[in-house]
């Protein structure tokens, strides 16, 4: 991943690009992309690198969290400068992720991992489509957009696509809750009644 990371940086150097290291076992690290230049680093991926099959679009909700960091600082103690180790508490602000698995075929590499994030969860939610570099990500944006709530600005049919068209929420934010009820699909009073019950005992 740091050749791909190099590659870009040396093309497009104005583009905002940093490699975002996995922890986990697979260790499948990715490159998280400024909004702007999305679409400059998807075409040079492709034609530059060989990256010409986008296999899947995803999207992934980030909701507000408060993150703990250790920060050091130098101080005197006894006039002695010591190295005072200290936990922090900051807030990070949620945002919606769109994240592109990309292969190349001709050089049988990859995946390439691609991750746009939005500006937050609810007024800036848009990011660019890449539909017009891989025609794979269309159905697969409109999923994002439909589940989530990102918007693909010049995607070439952005609207729902396994919600009908009437449906108000994204059903795959963590803060999504279920109607006690379906227009479509009435439940038995009782069932509904129950479920109310429970969920404002919870609250």
């Amino acid at each position: 991943m740091n050749d791909v990371l190099e590659a870009i940086r040396t093309a497009l150097p104005q583009a905002i690009v940093e490699l975002v290291n996995n922890p986990g076992p697979s260790a499948q690290h990715s490159l998280l992309v400024g909004r702007k230049d999305a679409r400059a680093v998807a075409e040079f991926l492709r034609d530059s690198l060989g990256f010409d099959f986008c296999s899947n679009v995803s999207g992934v909700d980030w909701p507000p969290r408060k993150v703990k960091e250790t920060v050091l600082n130098t101080e005197m103690v006894d006039g002695v400068e010591k190295e005072i180790k200290t936990t922090v508490e900051r807030d990070v602000p949620g945002y919606l992720e769109a994240v592109y698995h990309l292969y190349s075929i001709r050089n049988k590499t990859g995946p390439v991992t691609l991750r746009v994030r939005t500006g937050d969860r609810d007024a800036d939610v848009s990011v660019h489509s890449l539909t017009p570099v891989w025609k794979s990500a269309d159905f697969q944006e409109r999923e994002a957009f439909d589940l989530f709530g990102i918007r693909f600005d010049g995607h070439p049919d952005l609207r729902r696509i396994l919600m009908w068209e009437e449906f108000a929420d994204h059903p795959m934010r963590k803060d999504y809750m279920a109607p006690d009820d379906f227009e479509y699909e009435p439940t038995p009073h009782d069932k509904i009644l129950a479920k109310v019950k429970a969920r404002t005992e919870a609250a």
